[in-house]
């Protein structure tokens, strides 16, 4: 083979790795461009013992793996097979690298799956500054009371962005939340599924995050909750469904939720309390407020109070039922909002938008508070 060839052959290893990592391997390696690749750059965690045989406890397995990456910068990588294993902890500027293959249903390629009935979480990246994790399906198996799936959690926020990745995951069946991020501080979660947890999809006291491109699916708490200090974080192209509340903002600000599919939440499809600067552009909001007791401003599509500074502009919003035609119609009310200053709400339609009324004004607005054009129709459903 000319030396030609064997450089072109090099090059299409090099990328296919890229590609089966996700970005992770070419990011260690361009660590290294000025010298050679070190030995030991992609730790693989068989390597170190593990498993992956669905039977075998790997924990100390795994977190000799991670330990050694974080002394050599190097990155875990996580080959396709079920790993039972207790927490983890994560370090700082460590990648961990599976393969996706998971489906909506259940976990597959690279599982890391739950074994220890009295952890706090099954992967802990406090203090983890510039991780990453990739490509992982975490499954929690409803093991043990309030496990969350990955926790950050910080007394304060201290003096440095978390500044993690979150990015083709799989995270389901935990009894707690399946993120909690609690005073994080710079982050992005994408291209992933977060579901059938019992607490929360995202539970979030923190800001500057950005949220792209996932499922928050089935959980029995909220797809997106913010309860405690919240701000600026961008939700784009989520799809949010059959959660118990949809997304649920408490006092946040700087927030930018754009072209989002909101679907048969249990009560509100988006509720914003105390809100400030936010705007609400391009969701479709469908069929929300399943379990809300008809007449409830919980059976509504999108509910504003306190609201200031707020865009609602250009979504559109739909009653129905559960698929195939069955469980109840919802929600009794599109837009319900009150407390409003300097906000706007226009332009959104509400064709067969709701039950009962499609604009709710509870009153209360200080100056600047712009409500037209929003046309629609009631459900024929209504009654």
């Amino acid at each position: 083979m000319s030396d030609d060839q064997t450089a072109f052959s090099s090059g299409r290893r090099q990328w296919a790795r890229a590609a089966a990592f996700g970005g992770a391997w070419l990011a260690a390696r361009g660590a290294q461009a000025t010298s050679p690749e070190p030995p030991g750059t992609l730790l693989d965690v068989r390597q170190f013992g593990a498993k992956g045989d669905a039977a075998t406890d790997d924990t100390r397995s795994i977190q000799s793996a991670i330990d050694a990456a974080a002394a050599r910068g190097a990155c875990v990588h996580l080959p396709p097979g079920i790993y039972r294993t207790g927490e983890l902890k994560l370090r700082p500027h460590v990648s961990i690298v599976g393969i996706p293959a998971w489906d909506y249903h259940q976990g597959r390629g690279s599982v890391l799956r739950l074994a220890d009935e009295h952890a706090t979480c099954l992967l802990n990246i406090t203090g983890a500054f510039g991780a990453t994790v990739d490509g992982i399906s975490l499954d929690g198996g409803h093991l043990g009371k309030t496990i969350h799936g990955i926790w950050l959690n910080k007394p304060d926020y201290g003096k440095r962005e978390d500044t993690f990745r979150i990015e083709r995951c799989q995270i389901a069946n935990f009894t707690g939340d399946g993120i909690r991020l609690t005073r994080a501080w710079c982050f992005s979660i994408r291209h992933s599924m977060i579901a059938y947890n019992s607490g929360d999809g995202i539970s979030l006291r923190g800001w500057d995050g950005f949220l792209l491109d996932n499922w928050l699916s089935g959980n029995r708490g909220a797809g997106f909750a913010a309860r405690e200090e919240n701000a600026s974080c961008t939700l784009t192209g989520n799809r949010i469904e059959w959660n118990r509340e949809g997304v649920l903002i408490n006092g946040g600000d700087g927030y930018n939720i754009t072209g989002n599919f909101f679907d048969r939440a249990g009560t509100c499809g988006l509720l914003a309390t105390g809100a400030k600067q936010m705007t609400i552009t391009g969701n479709f909001v469908k069929r929300s407020g399943k379990n809300a007791e008809r007449g409830s401003h919980d059976s509504s599509q999108i509910r504003l109070e306190r609201a200031r500074g707020v865009t609602c502009c250009g979504n559109n919003l739909q009653a129905g039922r559960d698929d195939g035609g069955k469980g109840v119609w919802s929600p009794s009310y599109g837009i319900v909002y009150q407390g409003l200053q300097n906000c706007v709400i226009s332009n959104n339609v509400l064709d067969e938008g709701a039950i009962q009324q499609l604009l709710v004004d509870l009153g209360g607005h200080g100056e600047g508070a712009v409500v037209k054009d929003n046309p629609g129709s009631l459900s024929p459903h209504a009654g």
